[in-house]
């Protein structure tokens, strides 16, 4: 896709000078004079990221004179709240999306406005051409990149490793199988916590054990349907699941299993006394941890490594993220969503103590993010440049890959508690026809 150069804006302050040098296309100042202007944002951020992304609002005010105004939706349902909003023709001016088909859905019903030319040179200058495709609806970018999750991540309880004798992470498949077992036979109850009482954890499981046992090729079929859930690569997948998901002895009852909220599974590993050594989820387990005032601490007790390969299988990185879209011309607010895609507003974001942000930038450096942890994970986001994927049912419709106990999530949560992987192929398959797929 190309994407336009940066549009020239009016100057701003004192920076009027024919000879000054322009600023930068992502400052917060490059576009003009703001000053009485006036915008709405909507997200679903709160508590240590709502805290970030407001210096981020914070900074882009101070430098212009605008005033932006965020809210995170009630219930953090921001999908009802934003379509109520759009259905009765008061939109936000600019909306933070996570799922790439919400950003198709808004685009083919006209209600968002195309990126500007600063949008896109701010996307263009920061990020792979990947996630600029992420945030495009038939060639053309609506959506600028904030931040990023690495969902390839394993996180693991270093002192309960440490007491079964265990001195590095598990780096394959079948190292994690024989951690686990050794972890049980140390006195762990339930070496690995699935939180299978959230439904997206175990998509998360599947696309990754997927992307390592089918390829590139395979998932990218997957994910836009374009191979059926019954394909034999699927069973592949689901088999390989099974050998984790269906052992009591590493992941305990899964009737039981299913009914772990994903905090539950992160409290289960890194609690007082910890029931669990092991759990798998995004790079933002480690927001959970601080926000339930876990006694762990990040880097030390709670460890990270990725996501074991399978069969030999190359470094990716299975990721999500969000984007910034605007559904009205509001000036401020485009020159705001410009500004949220360069590296300033991205290292106030991933810098901020606590906010567990990382991000998929390619400008910034280790330095920019607050601790040691996070910029691992956002550089691994980075480091792996062509093997990465976004996350596959985040893509999908969300009828399917997006609703608790239903489509995707339910059906995984059946097949964690049955273990009946042909079942589970063909209830996939025909909630997956139920939906229109883009």
């Amino acid at each position: 896709m190309g994407l336009a150069a940066c549009g020239g804006g009016g100057s701003g302050g004192s920076s009027g000078s024919a000879s000054s040098p322009a600023a930068p296309a992502t400052s917060a100042s490059a576009g003009g004079d703001l000053k009485g202007q006036s915008f709405t944002i909507l997200g679903q951020w709160t508590g240590g990221e709502q805290k970030a992304f407001q210096a981020v609002l914070d900074k882009f005010d101070s430098e212009t004179g605008a005033t932006g105004h965020y809210t995170p939706a009630a219930g953090g349902d921001e999908a009802t709240v934003l379509g109520t909003k759009v259905a009765g023709g008061t939109p936000p001016d600019v909306a933070i999306l996570s799922l790439p088909g919400a950003i198709a859905q808004y685009a083919s019903s006209g209600d968002l406005k195309p990126a500007t030319s600063a949008m896109q040179q701010a996307t263009k200058d920061n990020y792979s051409s990947e996630w600029a495709t992420l945030g495009s609806y038939k060639g053309k970018l609506y959506g600028v990149p904030v931040d990023a999750s690495n969902k390839s991540t394993l996180w693991y309880n270093n002192k309960l490793f440490g007491n079964a004798g265990i001195t590095k992470p598990p780096a394959t498949w079948q190292d994690l199988i024989k951690d686990s077992k050794t972890l049980s036979d140390s006195g762990v109850t339930t070496p690995i916590s699935v939180g299978g009482g959230d439904g997206w954890t175990l998509s998360d499981w599947f696309e990754n054990v997927y992307i390592r046992t089918a390829g590139l090729a395979n998932y990218d079929k997957l994910t836009k349907h374009q191979i059926p859930w019954t394909d034999p690569t699927v069973t592949t997948a689901l088999n390989t699941l099974k050998q984790i998901w269906g052992d009591k002895q590493l992941v305990g009852d899964p009737a039981q299993a299913v009914k772990v909220p994903f905090t539950g599974s992160v409290d289960n590993t890194f609690k007082a006394n910890p029931s669990s050594a092991i759990v798998y989820e995004a790079s933002f387990v480690a927001t959970t941890i601080t926000s339930d005032k876990l006694p762990a601490k990040v880097g030390t007790d709670a460890k990270v490594a990725s996501f074991p390969s399978i069969n030999g299988s190359k470094p990716v990185v299975e990721a999500a993220g969000d984007f910034a879209v605007g559904f009205t011309d509001n000036k401020a607010a485009q020159q705001f969503m410009a500004y949220l895609g360069g590296k300033e507003a991205s290292a106030i974001l991933v810098g901020t103590q606590g906010s567990g942000f990382i991000s998929a930038n390619k400008n910034l450096t280790a330095s920019d993010y607050a601790d040691p942890t996070s910029a691992q994970l956002g550089q691994q986001i980075v480091s792996v440049g062509d093997n990465f994927r976004f996350d596959m049912s985040d893509q999908a419709p969300a009828a399917f890959g997006g609703t608790p106990n239903k489509g995707e999530w339910g059906d995984l949560q059946t097949f964690l508690t049955d273990g009946d992987v042909k079942a589970a192929q063909k209830q996939l398959e025909k909630d997956a026809k139920a939906v229109k797929w883009q």
